[in-house]
């Protein structure tokens, strides 16, 4: 594959689908069991099905200006099954990272496959800044004459939450979506399990009042932070920061998770409420060969 940051270019992919032809020939029932969550860094997670179906959700990359770069070095090449995307902002959308067999840019609807079911729930982006630092509304407007504000926002400012079911469980994937969806959203959202949420001590997406207003309504088992600042993946001028703060100060809540997966079953998440669940700085690839990136090739997972 020649360079992959020129856009999607699965023409040039030597890899094919013979895998997605074996599992959609699997005809058993789909059943509840231990689904594996792996964290990326920033705002990536890979979720894995009891019967190995993978999508990989808000893989990311630096700025195509390139005069804001937030990361050492773009997302690594991956390979999974599917690869989706919260919204289109270049810290969510490297979905041209990705050796995939199915690609689902902002989906809105569902999308079924083996035992998975991936549904897109169309909203729109946090804008409300009052807990940060920058007033993300005033600098749009003022430097780029963009209005942010919902309903004539520009298209990078629409979202879409995503949900996943597999193994008797349901996950949403929260992205940058604003805290306060209108009540129909909610009720589509139902029953969360497990909650991807973005927390940082800058309240870059949003402050934590509203992670907690979140927290207060959707009611999941586990709370998973992210689009955190990771030091030996994210730079300074990114301007977040970590969730250590934010960890702390719920400490008897914590699980620190020693590396960069875990495995959740439903019938112990049953005997779950209100935890939280923190990787910190454990990714799922090695960094010292992806700083290296002329030696990158594809990443299978490391610990």
């Amino acid at each position: 594959m020649t360079d992959i940051d020129t856009g999607l270019n699965v023409w040039q992919m030597t890899s094919n689908h013979n895998r997605m032809i074996d599992l959609q020939a699997d005809k058993s029932p789909a059943r509840d069991g231990p689904a594996e969550l792996a964290f990326y860094g920033s705002s990536a997670f890979r979720i894995t099905s009891p019967k190995g179906v993978s999508v990989m959700i808000d893989p990311w990359r630096n700025h195509p200006s390139r005069n804001w770069d937030w990361y050492f070095r773009d997302f690594p090449i991956t390979a999974v099954d599917i690869g989706a995307s919260t919204h289109a902002h270049f810290d969510h959308d490297a979905l041209h990272r990705l050796d995939a067999h199915v690609l689902l840019d902002r989906l809105i609807g569902s999308y079924k496959f083996g035992d998975m079911t991936i549904y897109g729930i169309a909203d729109k982006h946090a804008i409300d800044s009052s807990c940060n630092i920058y007033d993300f509304k005033k600098i749009h407007k003022h430097f780029h004459n963009v209005d942010v504000e919902p309903p004539n926002n520009p298209r990078s400012w629409d979202h879409c939450l995503l949900v996943v079911e597999t193994g008797g469980l349901r996950l949403v994937h929260w992205g940058d979506n604003r805290h306060n969806p209108p009540d129909d959203i909610w009720e589509v959202l139902g029953h969360i399990d497990i909650a991807l949420l973005p927390v940082d001590a800058s309240q870059h997406v949003m402050g934590y009042i509203h992670v907690q207003a979140i927290m207060d309504r959707l009611k999941p088992r586990v709370v998973i932070p992210h689009h955190y600042y990771i030091w030996d993946v994210v730079q300074r001028q990114s301007t977040l920061q970590t969730a250590e703060a934010w960890i702390r100060d719920r400490d008897d809540a914590v699980e620190r998770i020693a590396r960069s997966t875990k495995t959740y079953r439903i019938e112990e998440l049953d005997k779950v409420d209100g935890a939280v669940h923190y990787f910190g700085e454990h990714v799922n690839f090695d960094k010292a060969t992806w700083m290296d990136d002329n030696r990158y090739e594809f990443s299978l997972g490391a610990g």
